[in-house]
C-alpha cells in the first residue's frame, strides 16, 4: 500500500545521522543569511538616518549659489536678524526667537597637532540651536563655552577615532587651534550625530569669517514653509533660497538612491550565490543518499512524498540558520556605526531587515533542496539501489 507522506521526524532524524555534513551546511547557510542581514541593515540605516534628520517644522535658508550643498553656502551675518524681524511665522517663546544661524563645514580634525587626522563635520552654533534642533539631547557634560566643543554620538565613527579619543576633557585640533571636549550628544539617530558642535563666534574667528552657512527657522504650528520660500523669492536682493528641512533630506535620499539600489543589488547577488551554494551543498547531500531514496521508493513511498521530506529537512536547517544569523546580527551588528560621505550612521537591523533576511534564508532551503531532489529521484530505482 502506498503511503502519502514520510513522517516529519524522519527528516529531522536524518540531520543527526550525518552531524558533520549537517553542521557544515548550517554554517554555510548562516554565513550567507548573516551577510544579507548586514547589507539590508546598511540600507535601512542610511534610509532611517535621512528620514529622521528632517524636521517638518524647520525651514533652512541659505544662499542661492550653493544649490543643494549647504557647505558651499554663504549668508551674510545680518541675515538671521533680518529674517526674524521680517517674518511673523517663526516660533517665539518668552521673547526668544527660535532661529539658529549655523556655520557648517567639512574640515580636518585630529587629536594631536602632529597628526593629519581625518575629515570631520563641524557646525558652529549658538545657544538657540537646541530650540530648533529638537532631537538633540546632551547625554554627558554640558553645553560648550568659548574654546570648547560637544561631539555627536557617531562623530568618532565618522573620524575613524576610538571612543576614548573623543572622551570628556580630551582635546581635539581643527582649524589651527585646540578645542576641549565639554560634552556628548545624541539626536535620535539623525545625521547630526556624526557632527562636532562648537560656539559660532569661536568658529568664525578661527576661520576669519563673518558669514554663516544656513539659518534654521522653527515655524509656528500653523505656518507653512512656503511662506518663508515666498519671502526669499520676493527679496531677490538678498540672494536667498528656502527649503523645508524634511524636503531637503528627501532630496538627499534621491541623491543617494544609486547607492541604495547598488546595496539591494548586492543583496540579490548574495542571495543568488547563496542559493547556488545551497544547491551544491544539498546536491552533494542528496546524491550521497541515492540508495536510501531508492529504498523508500521500493517500499512504496511516492517520489513527491520523498521530495517533500527532503524539502522539510532543508527547511529545518534553513530555519535554524536564519534564526542563528538573526541573533548574531542583532547582537553583533545592530547599531554598529558606519562611515559614509554624509557623515556616519548606525546599521539598523529592524523588523524589515529580519523579515527579508529570514525570508531569503527560507528560500535558500527550498531552492537548494528541490533541484537536487528531482535529480536523484529521476534515476531508475534499480540503478539507484546498485549505487555506491
Amino acid at each position: 500500500m502506498r503511503r502519502r507522506l514520510l513522517p516529519w521526524d524522519y527528516a529531522v532524524r536524518n540531520l543527526f545521522r550525518r552531524p558533520s555534513r549537517s553542521m557544515l551546511t548550517l554554517v554555510a547557510m548562516t554565513t550567507v543569511v548573516l551577510l544579507i542581514f548586514v547589507v539590508i541593515g546598511f540600507v535601512r540605516g542610511l534610509e532611517g538616518s535621512l528620514q529622521i534628520s528632517g524636521d517638518p517644522d524647520v525651514v533652512l535658508v541659505y544662499s542661492v549659489g550653493a544649490e543643494e550643498n549647504i557647505e558651499n553656502s554663504s549668508v551674510a551675518g545680518r541675515i538671521p536678524g533680518l529674517l526674524t524681524a521680517s517674518l511673523d511665522v517663526v516660533q517665539s517663546r518668552f521673547g526668544v526667537v527660535h532661529s539658529s544661524p549655523e556655520l557648517f563645514l567639512g574640515t580636518r580634525v585630529s587629536d594631536s597637532l602632529k597628526e593629519h587626522g581625518s575629515m570631520g563635520l563641524v557646525r558652529g552654533v549658538t545657544t538657540a540651536a537646541p530650540l530648533v534642533r529638537r532631537r538633540v539631547r546632551i547625554t554627558e557634560g554640558r553645553w560648550p563655552s568659548a574654546g570648547e566643543v560637544i561631539v555627536g554620538h557617531l562623530a568618532a565613527a565618522k573620524l575613524g577615532f576610538g571612543i576614548d579619543q573623543l572622551s570628556m576633557g580630551r582635546e581635539i585640533f581643527l582649524e589651527g587651534r585646540s578645542w576641549k571636549i565639554a560634552g556628548h550628544f545624541t539626536a535620535e539617530g539623525s545625521a547630526f550625530e556624526s557632527e562636532i558642535w562648537c560656539p559660532l563666534d569661536d568658529l568664525q574667528q578661527s576661520l576669519k569669517r563673518q558669514d554663516v552657512s544656513v539659518v534654521a527657522l522653527l515655524l509656528k504650528a500653523d505656518a507653512l514653509p512656503m511662506e518663508v520660500e515666498l519671502f526669499c523669492k520676493e527679496r531677490t536682493d538678498l540672494e536667498l533660497q528656502a527649503i523645508g528641512e524634511a524636503e531637503y533630506y528627501a532630496s538627499l535620499q534621491k541623491f543617494y538612491r544609486p547607492v541604495r539600489i547598488l546595496a539591494w543589488v548586492i543583496v540579490a547577488l548574495v542571495a543568488g550565490s547563496g542559493i547556488f551554494a545551497g544547491f551544491n551543498t544539498m546536491y552533494g547531500a542528496v546524491m550521497g543518499r541515492v540508495r536510501e531514496l531508492a529504498m523508500l521508493q521500493a517500499v512504496g513511498y511516492r517520489r513527491v512524498a520523498i521530495l517533500i521530506s527532503l524539502i522539510q529537512e532543508a527547511m529545518v536547517l534553513a530555519s535554524a540558520a536564519s534564526l542563528l544569523a538573526g541573533v548574531m546580527a542583532l547582537v553583533l551588528f545592530n547599531g554598529v556605526a558606519v562611515r559614509f560621505t554624509m557623515g556616519a550612521f548606525a546599521l539598523r537591523i529592524d523588523s524589515v531587515a529580519i523579515l527579508l533576511g529570514c525570508g531569503v534564508g527560507l528560500l535558500l532551503g527550498i531552492f537548494g533542496a528541490i533541484p537536487a531532489g528531482i535529480r536523484a529521484l529521476r534515476m531508475p530505482v534499480v540503478e539507484s539501489l546498485k549505487a555506491i
